[in-house]
């Protein structure tokens, strides 16, 4: 048998989330929500866990600090030591404090970039991807929730879908998957 998704699409944000709480409420399971910018507190409502960018940052980060402590060592003391302005060049401690600067700008370039393109790559987002939005007005001004009939078995098609007509939606789609 086919498994049916529901594509519940509404115009107001607030309507989303009051809907999302009226139907997990009922025991209703939501696979998705699309919207145009990120709605906050919805994620605890239909179950989404916390992210773990964070980690993944800060694990860049150390890369970064690593990166451009071991990078300068060797090329400011070990392949071409410099003698500037009368300061000793022989240990990287007696340099330290000329290279925070650097060291603070590589470890930031290096969390940022790591951090932008894991979530990319997490939300299969980066170009050549192949886009999961189920309409292009989310991406606008209309906001979507997506409820899979596999995830909500104790519900038959015809009740979620006079659950989700009571939610105060614009738009109801089907489509078998």
């Amino acid at each position: 048998m086919a498994d049916k998704v529901f594509y519940a699409l509404y115009d107001d944000d607030d309507i989303l989330i009051d809907a999302a709480k009226k139907l997990v409420a009922k025991g209703v399971r939501v696979n998705d929500v699309f919207s145009p910018f990120p709605l906050h507190g919805i994620d605890p409502i239909i179950g989404i866990k916390k992210t773990r960018l964070a980690i993944v940052a800060f694990i860049f980060g150390l890369t970064g600090l690593t990166l451009a402590l071991v990078g300068m060592r060797y090329f400011m003391i070990v392949d071409w030591p410099m003698n500037i302005g009368g300061k000793p060049n022989h240990t990287l401690m007696q340099n330290i404090l000329a290279f925070i600067p650097i060291t603070f700008e590589f470890t930031v370039l290096l969390a940022a970039h790591g951090m932008g393109i894991t979530y990319l790559i997490r939300n299969k987002t980066l170009p050549g991807m192949p886009a999961t939005n189920p309409d292009p007005r989310t991406t606008n001004d209309h906001f979507s929730m997506k409820i899979l009939h596999s995830e909500n078995h104790q519900f038959s098609n015809e009740e979620i879908e006079s659950m989700l007509k009571e939610s105060g939606l614009v738009e109801l789609n089907q489509k078998d998957i």
